[in-house]
């Protein structure tokens, strides 16, 4: 009997010595953990030697996930008070691959399932491991599913003088994301953090990669746009990657709020592998060159198809309609000969083609500063409206009669180039609040693509907005189903006042719905005035003295805009048969967190699109009732002035503007709904969902 307790006690010994020792976590109060955790080391300690430990993190449930250091939009990365025997010193936590969830329009960094993450103990030259005493450790943590969040505390003791080998440590080494060679360089241009990683052209990428930043404090108040489009640049060995930022707010002096002179993170290549990198402040090259992901899959070609048919289908959308009656006279005016009317038409063009790059530049240039601005942003401004009312009222009252501009397409007598050419910049910068089809998906993309091929393709709209003008032009046998020149245009110019009138008294309704009241107020005593001015101008005119009265008028007009009060609060919102929500993230994320479908229509007053389509899809009793039925939570977007939340949607959505719909089914992500809806697309939609 001796002799088999010997050797049971050698056998416990000895699996004493072999068997991995493990410190599990003292249980918080109230429970055990949501996310379990075991402190593990990989082996023995040795003087003078980096000691590997090992927090292993166990869930009690697949619904439950853990966090990254950089937790992303929401959540808590991990934090660790360790208690270690004199001058042994904890290293930087080496975390594996994390992943990216989105819940509602916030992205998180997480880990699902048991996964670990491993920490360096320096150990001292001659520290006696047998003698030292046991290591501590407090760890605070956050354990989440995608409706809760628990924090979690954990205490754990190891001894470090009853360890043997953990034969689990080689699948969580190979988990951790290993360091990258080289050095890698970052800039910030506008709205961009571009950084310049050092990768070889051998190293596999998906054609998804993603940049995980370990810190999202950028410096001078920028933050990185976690659920926005990443683009990826590569070529040789050198792989850029651009990540949108956006501004938030703080104190006028940005040096509070310093650049860091590091910026670290993952690179994940989209294929279960990934490299840890640190970049210093550098020149990032290969900047407007053509990104490999994260843009559009589309080939420039394809985006410049789709600007000109969208630029072509603008033609007919509602918002250009009055437009047309200036097409519609310098047309007639074009008459059958050949050289004007291929003159007039290459002017039209040149001054279309002008515009609509101007605004597409203006548009680049901005966002590259930070501003979150989209097709149409102009119309956002109080005082762009109230001089294109002004405008609409010059326009009609020209129709009627009351004055000329000698030489424009929209007067009487015969017009001149630069007339055609002022006629195309006219017809393209009122042209813009509308959006549509194959113009939507054009615009989104010149967003994020390399400035140059975003500036072609706002060239491409603008020749698509002129063909009509340039097959008439050039081609005879249209030119030639046009009606002769004769007194029947100048009763036509008179009857096109209509819509053109109508065009202003919608101006004026957006004047009141900008600015109340008392704006309206403003901005009609201007308009009268302008219409008094013009009316005098005009019989000035017809006595031979009119050209210094409408300079001078020009001149006043400009002043009066820039001395214009501004509105002090934007309008109450305009009722609706849904009942919506005021768009916001919290008010999405909650919608979405509740389990229905949800509706986002992004919109805005200036945009005659939306409001068509509100009228023909979303303002009908058999949607509200389908809605009811289904449960349908709505949320409306009002885009009408600056909202940088919605911007950001917009922008993550790959739309240039308004309008924009989107539909949620219960968990799952945005379907984008066509941007011109059918009268019975929604209601379809709440009874498929039920």
């Amino acid at each position: 009997m001796n002799g088999l307790r010997a050797v049971l006690a050698a056998l416990m010994l000895a699996l004493a010595v072999l068997l991995p020792a493990a410190a599990v976590a003292q249980s918080q109060p109230g429970g055990p953990n949501d996310i379990a955790i075991e402190l593990v080391a990989e082996a023995a300690p040795q003087p003078g030697k980096e000691w590997v430990l090992a927090l292993h993190f166990t869930p009690r449930s697949p619904e439950w996930h853990g966090y990254w250091s950089n937790p992303g939009d929401a959540g808590l990365g991990m934090q660790l008070d360790w208690q270690l025997p004199e001058r042994w010193q904890a290293g930087e936590p080496r975390y594996p691959l994390p992943k990216r969830l989105v819940i509602g329009e916030l992205m998180n960094h997480v880990y699902e399932g048991s996964y670990a993450v491993l920490v360096p103990i320096a150990v001292p030259a001659g520290a006696a491991v047998g003698k030292a005493a046991p290591i501590g450790l407090t760890a605070n943590y956050l354990a989440c599913t995608d409706t809760i969040c628990v924090p979690q505390v954990a205490r754990i003791t190891l001894d470090p003088a009853k360890i043997g080998r953990d034969p689990r440590f080689g699948g969580w080494r190979a988990a951790i994301v290993p360091p990258l060679g080289s050095e890698a360089g970052f800039e910030f241009a506008g709205d961009r953090l571009r950084i310049g990683i050092p990768l070889p052209a051998t190293s596999a990428l998906s054609d998804k990669p993603h940049v995980f930043l370990a810190d999202g404090d950028l410096g001078e108040y920028r933050r990185p746009v976690y659920t926005a489009r990443q683009t990826f640049i590569r070529e040789g060995d050198l792989l850029v990657a651009e990540i949108p930022l956006q501004r938030i707010s703080g104190p006028s002096d940005a040096s509070i709020d310093p650049v860091p002179g590091r910026i670290e993170g993952i690179l994940d290549f989209g294929n279960g592998g990934g490299v840890k990198f640190s970049a210093s402040a550098s020149d990032v090259p290969l900047e407007g060159h053509k990104p490999i992901s994260g843009g559009t899959s589309l080939d420039l070609w394809q985006l410049l198809l789709a600007a000109l048919v969208g630029g072509l289908l603008l033609n007919v959308m509602p918002c250009v309609f009055p437009i047309l009656s200036l097409k519609a006279l310098a047309l007639a005016k074009a008459g059958g000969d050949e050289h004007a009317a291929r003159g007039d038409a290459l002017a039209y063009t040149a001054g279309v083609v002008l515009a609509c790059a101007a605004l597409g530049g203006t548009i680049l240039l901005l966002r590259s500063a930070g501003e979150q601005v989209g097709w149409a942003f102009q119309l956002q401004n109080p005082t762009v409206v109230v001089g294109l009312f002004l405008l609409a009222l010059a326009i009609t009252a020209n129709f009627l009669g009351a004055f000329e501009v000698p030489g424009l397409a929209i007067s009487s007598g015969k017009p001149s180039r630069g007339g055609s050419f002022a006629t195309g910049l006219l017809a393209a910068f009122v042209a813009t609040p509308c959006t549509g089809p194959f113009m939507a998906l054009a615009l989104g993309a010149a967003l994020v693509i390399p400035p140059l091929d975003a500036a072609l393709v706002f060239v491409a709209l603008g020749v698509g907005l002129a063909l009509p003008f340039l097959l008439v032009g050039f081609v005879p046998a249209v030119r030639a189903r046009l009606p002769r020149p004769g007194a029947w245009m100048e009763r036509f110019r008179r009857w096109m006042a209509l819509p053109m009138g109508l065009t202003a008294a919608a101006l004026a309704w957006l004047i009141w719905r900008i600015g109340g009241v008392n704006f309206l107020f403003v901005g009609a005593l201007m308009g009268g005035a302008l219409v008094l001015w013009l009316v005098f101008a005009g019989r000035m005119q017809r006595a031979g003295k009119g050209g210094p009265m409408l300079a001078a008028l020009a001149a006043a007009v400009v002043i009066g805009l820039v001395f214009l009060p501004q509105p002090q609060s934007p309008a109450q919102a305009a009722e609706s048969l849904l009942d919506p929500l005021p768009f916001s993230d919290t008010a999405l994320a909650d919608a979405r967190a509740s389990g229905k479908p949800v509706f986002v229509w992004f919109t805005a007053d200036w945009c005659v699109t939306c409001k068509v389509n509100e009228s023909v899809a979303i303002e009908r009793e058999e949607t509200r009732a389908a809605f009811e039925e289904a449960g349908v939570i709505a949320i409306r977007a009002d885009w009408t002035r600056p909202d940088e939340a919605i911007s950001r949607i917009l922008t993550q959505q790959g739309a240039a503007g308004v309008p924009l719909y989107l539909w949620y089914a219960p968990g799952a992500e945005a379907e984008q709904l066509p941007q011109v809806l059918t009268p019975d697309l929604l209601a379809e939609k709440a009874r498929d969902s039920r």
